[in-house]
């Protein structure tokens, strides 16, 4: 009986360790506040990670696509449903994420006779001022964290997500001191993508600190020939209620963009 406790630890952490490896090679996905809205972005070679949720609300994600879409699904649904029973004023990411997906998430990873979602989650809302954008990156054990706005915590215009922490780190590193909330689409289009190619270089291994622009540059030019730039606007000013607007990304050689 004794045992019983601390079997059930081990079983969480051999789980935890099972996920982070199977997240590992995630592509990473990039969000911004920029001057027109939010924009998200990724690279990708096969499938979707980039996705509508409610009129001004997104989100990109990383893991198996069953899981990712069994998620996705729900939130829907949910915000559907208070947006129907309610009013579309009403419906709130930070209730989404907290209410209704988070306690999903944790409930399934704890349980650990059945199979943990293998998901981790970068949200957006849209506000009407840049300082009122709100991203919350969720994890596959419940967890989440925001861009901001608690206790001596300023809301950052950006989030990123990818398979490893170190990743994350260094991709948060490289945004860190940037304008990005006085850039325009398009140099928060280059910005990202010069993020998304810090984290595809950390993901190997390769990093110990931030690369210089020459192999940032580098990078982005061997991903850009072999993948597809995906991207969304959730529009600050959208002309009805809808906010997200899929968007079609051509790069042509690009220096990274200054901070």
């Amino acid at each position: 009986m004794i045992e019983d406790p601390y079997r059930w630890v081990e079983a969480i952490n051999n789980r935890r360790e099972y996920i982070e490896h199977q997240l590992s090679g995630g592509s990473p996905i990039v969000c911004l506040s920029c001057v027109d809205g939010v924009l998200l972005l990724t690279l990708s070679r096969e499938r979707q990670k980039i996705f509508e949720v409610y009129d001004r609300i997104a989100v990109g994600a990383i893991g198996h696509p069953g899981d990712i879409e069994r998620l996705r699904m729900a939130a829907i649904e949910a915000t559907s449903s208070e947006g129907f029973t309610r009013s579309s004023q009403d419906v709130s990411l930070r209730r989404l994420v907290s209410y209704t997906l988070s306690p999903t998430l944790k409930a399934a990873f704890e349980q650990i006779y059945e199979a943990p979602y293998l998901a981790r989650m970068l949200f957006a809302e849209v506000g009407r001022l840049g300082e009122q954008d709100l991203f919350i990156w969720l994890d596959y054990d419940g967890s989440f964290q925001t861009n901001g706005g608690t206790f001596r915590k300023k809301v950052e215009p950006y989030a990123v997500i990818s398979g490893r922490q170190r990743t994350s780190e260094l991709m948060r590193e490289f945004l860190k001191g940037r304008e990005i909330r006085e850039m325009s689409l398009e140099e928060a289009e280059a910005v990202a993508l010069d993020a998304w190619s810090v984290g595809i270089l950390a993901s190997r291994g390769e990093l110990e600190a931030l690369p210089d622009e020459a192999a940032i540059a580098a990078e982005r030019e061997k991903q850009l020939a072999s993948a597809t730039v995906e991207a969304a606007l959730l529009e600050r000013h959208a002309p009805g209620a809808i906010a997200y607007r899929s968007l079609r990304v051509e790069f042509d050689e690009k220096s990274v963009a200054p901070a």
